[in-house]
């Protein structure tokens, strides 16, 4: 069985004013992962970056309107109550919006005007270890990884 890397975009998006970036199993949650690309989505990448370090040091919180059973609410989310601090997330978004500036500025774009057009985060492989407990016994668990994928382009 022949193995295929897995570098296709989930969207198609040509130009020659665009920029792309993509990361694959990065060890983080994919909830938390997907709420943070709801809310960066269609945004500056300078005004993404600013936000998610903020969100790093738990100054500012992420909306959570999907994954939001038993979220607590936090002060300063415009038109929402329920939110989070997904630092390991974050820290993973903030290297890879990193990355696409610098694939934008290589392929020739101005990196203080990108919009960022699209953005998915979606469920990686899981790996399954255990936890050692007391006498001899053992409780499994799943270690989850995220693939994420953005999409800029530059706007004037």
């Amino acid at each position: 069985m022949k193995m295929a890397a897995r570098i296709a975009y989930s969207k198609a998006v040509e130009g020659e004013n665009i920029a792309k970036a993509k990361a694959n199993e990065l060890p983080c949650s994919p909830k938390h992962a997907i709420e943070i690309a709801k809310f960066i989505r269609h945004k500056k990448v300078d005004e993404a970056i600013a936000y998610l370090n903020q969100v790093v040091a738990l100054k500012k919180a992420i909306p959570f309107k999907t994954f939001n059973r038993n979220v607590a609410h936090k002060r300063g989310l415009d038109k929402w109550d329920a939110g989070r601090f997904p630092v390991k997330a974050s820290k993973g978004y903030l290297k890879m919006l990193e990355s696409v500036r610098k694939n934008a500025e290589y392929s020739g774009l101005d990196g203080e005007k990108l919009e960022i057009i699209h953005v998915t985060a979606n469920r990686g492989r899981g790996q399954n270890a255990f936890f050692p407990r007391a006498m001899g016994r053992a409780t499994p668990k799943r270690r989850e990884s995220v693939n994420l994928e953005i999409i800029v382009r530059e706007v004037e």
